[in-house]
């Protein structure tokens, strides 16, 4: 059994930050590439930024040099730090990697998402 956790949601006004977290846990061989989406209501889920284990990054257009993706191979996590908040950001987050599994199946696996709210 696999999961993701994340942490670090809320509310927050514009032009302020934020950090998100997700912990990955259980049954891990390794995790290759994680990342972070978001969905806003009414809206599909669009990536944010991914980072691979070697630790390359990508980001959306609207949020480079806002954003930035980490990651902790030695403890599973990885985190976004999410500065100069707009109010077009507000979305539900999800944390997101590929894991090969103790049973060496490879497979995607999504936290259950963490609320971000920004007020202008």
């Amino acid at each position: 059994q696999v999961q993701l956790v994340e942490s670090g949601g809320g509310l927050v006004q514009a032009g302020g930050s934020l950090r998100l977290s997700c912990a990955a846990s259980g049954s891990i061989f390794s995790i290759n590439d994680m990342g972070w989406y978001r969905q806003a209501p009414g809206k599909q889920r669009d990536l944010v930024a991914t980072i691979t284990r070697g630790g390359t990054t990508n980001y959306a257009d609207s949020v480079k040099g806002r954003f930035t993706i980490s990651r902790d191979n030695a403890k599973n996590t990885v985190s976004l730090q999410m500065n100069s908040l707009k109010p077009e950001d507000t979305a539900v987050y999800y944390c997101n990697a590929e894991i090969r599994s103790i049973s060496l199946q490879r497979r995607s696996y999504w936290g259950q998402g963490t609320q971000v709210t920004v007020s202008s």
